[in-house]
């Protein structure tokens, strides 16, 4: 089992399975939501994914028609992101993970519109958009 938190605390999550390939997105959308070069994500299927404090304090932005970014309305963090194509799936935000993984991550994903101000150096795979 994998725990996680928001910022502040009042958001906690747990995950009963593994994560999925953790993937690293320099789209704009999500250097925006995430402050960052990029967003570092993994899929985790919704029947494996609970929330086990704050579900008061979930609050959703639609950042494009049926894709919701969601975040602690109190601290701000972003958790995840969910698409309304696909329920069965959240993209977890692998920084609000408290618990120790040895997952790496596999790729670079729209790397063609990557921060002009940020250098890729790991030698991962890197695609211009989501192959």
């Amino acid at each position: 089992m994998l725990k996680g938190s928001c910022l502040c605390g009042s958001v906690a999550y747990e995950i009963h399975s593994e994560l999925g390939s953790i993937i690293m997105c320099h789209c704009s959308k999500c250097r925006k939501a995430n402050g960052s070069a990029f967003a570092t994500n993994a899929p985790v299927n919704t029947k494996n994914f609970m929330l086990t404090r704050g579900e008061k304090f979930i609050a959703e932005f639609e950042s494009s028609p049926g894709v919701f970014r969601v975040f602690c309305r109190n601290c701000g963090s972003p958790l995840y992101s969910r698409r309304s194509t696909t329920p069965e799936v959240v993209r977890l935000r692998i920084g609000t993970l408290d618990t120790a993984i040895e997952s790496k991550p596999t790729a670079h994903v729209f790397a063609g519109s990557k921060a002009e101000w940020h250098e890729i150096c790991d030698g991962l795979p890197q695609y211009s958009e989501r192959p």
